[in-house]
């Protein structure tokens, strides 16, 4: 897998041994960045920023691009064995822009969350774009992939987990949300929100109230303030 980016780079060098090859840009001014890259015993090639584009599919590599192995993923039951008490979660269903992930991974990562469930199919994985957009957080947040959200929200719930989604109707304000318990957080997809039959598996919904003439908001920015509330309730000043 290529990934690339300077922050992306900046937690893979903490594993070196994830790392196959690193590339980067003939005459790039960051000396730190030179100098963490020959102190890694990793092989490197010196390349031009043509040649980066053409390996990251992309023109905001910031002048360096990794090859490294698959990004491990976890089963739920290993995100619920070491997650901390009481225990949280972000489901996302159907959210089909990769920045929109690695942007919510990053968010995770700042809120303390335990772990992120991905769909298998109909969504944005871990594509080096959601990686880039994480800022490395795909590196720091355990994500599990599932092939059925509805069953694996079941079973959570089995377990004490308490499944909030996300939406419009029949919703409760976000600030009257209860997190004081093992919460799943439910994003659902950008345009048409959380799939019926993963509705089902919600035990309430929470809304953000809208005050201006736009109506909605940005998945990832919606989930950033539910995260954040969620924080403030478990970790009050």
């Amino acid at each position: 897998m290529i990934v690339y980016g300077k922050n992306v780079y900046s937690q893979l060098k903490n594993d070196p041994a994830a790392i196959e090859k690193i590339y980067i840009l003939k005459g790039l001014t960051d000396q730190r960045i030179w100098k963490s890259v020959k102190e890694l015993n990793v092989p490197y090639e010196v390349c031009s920023k043509q040649t980066l584009d053409k390996l990251s599919k992309n023109e905001t590599h910031q002048g360096i691009v990794c090859k490294v192995k698959e990004i491990p993923t976890y089963s739920v039951e290993t995100l619920v064995a070491k997650a901390k008490k009481p225990g949280l979660l972000v489901a996302l269903d159907g959210i089909q822009d990769p920045h929109n992930v690695g942007a919510i991974l990053r968010t995770c990562d700042c809120a303390g969350v335990d772990g992120v469930i991905l769909c298998k199919h109909n969504s944005a994985g871990l594509t080096p774009a959601a990686i880039k957009a994480s800022t490395g957080a795909v590196y720091t947040v355990p994500v599990s992939i599932v092939t059925n959200m509805n069953q694996t929200l079941k079973s959570l719930k089995e377990q004490g987990y308490w499944i909030v989604g996300t939406d419009m109707v029949n919703a409760r304000d976000y600030r009257e949300g209860m997190y004081d318990v093992p919460t799943v957080l439910v994003i659902g997809n950008e345009g048409k929100g959380i799939s019926p039959i993963v509705k089902k598996q919600c035990d309430y919904m929470v809304t953000l109230p809208m005050a201006g003439q736009i109506q909605s908001l940005n998945a990832s920015v919606a989930c950033g303030i539910l995260l954040y509330e969620i924080f403030s309730q478990r970790n009050p000043l």
